[in-house]
């Protein structure tokens, strides 16, 4: 049996370096940084308000030289939007980060914090939720019942008008 728990503020460090290695997989940019140590205060904050909008579910790891460490995590947000006929809440989840520590792959972590968190979303009152799925993790997200919804069209802002 796999035990799932919700994020605490304390977990953010961890849950940063899933992101880390998340983001290392599927695009090669793993770079360490100062946006590591904004995500940690962002993740701490938004883990600690009562009603909180950022969902996040970890399984644990075996502890590393007496910290504790997590062996994987699903974490996502809610967005309010503008209700509308098939979506009269307005609010949509999104997943960012699924990640499974890679001394922990192959043992369902992955399904059960992703799992754990698509039920969070349904109690928040969430009606449709989006994530952005690497190759390799791309099955499992279809056997959770996620299609292809349509094509979105995406701007970094930071390369506008040039």
């Amino acid at each position: 049996m796999i035990e799932i728990r919700a994020a605490r503020p304390s977990d953010a460090p961890e849950l940063v370096r899933l992101r880390r290695l998340m983001l290392g997989a599927m695009s090669g940019q793993d770079a360490p940084g100062a946006w590591e140590a904004d995500a940690v205060e962002m993740a701490r904050a938004q883990l600690s308000v009562p009603r909180p909008r950022l969902g996040a579910f970890v399984v644990d790891g075996a502890a590393e030289d007496g910290r504790a460490r997590l062996a994987a995590c699903a974490v996502g947000s809610v967005e309010e939007r503008l209700p509308a006929p098939r979506r009269p809440t307005g609010l949509f989840g999104f997943v960012f980060n699924v990640c499974t520590d890679p001394l922990y792959r192959g043992r369902g972590y992955a399904r059960a914090t992703t799992g754990a968190l698509l039920d969070w979303f349904a109690e928040q009152g969430v009606s449709r939720v989006d994530l952005h799925a690497s190759e390799e993790a791309e099955p499992l997200y279809r056997s959770l019942g996620f299609h292809e919804h349509s094509i979105a069209l995406s701007l970094d802002i930071s390369q506008r008008g040039r």
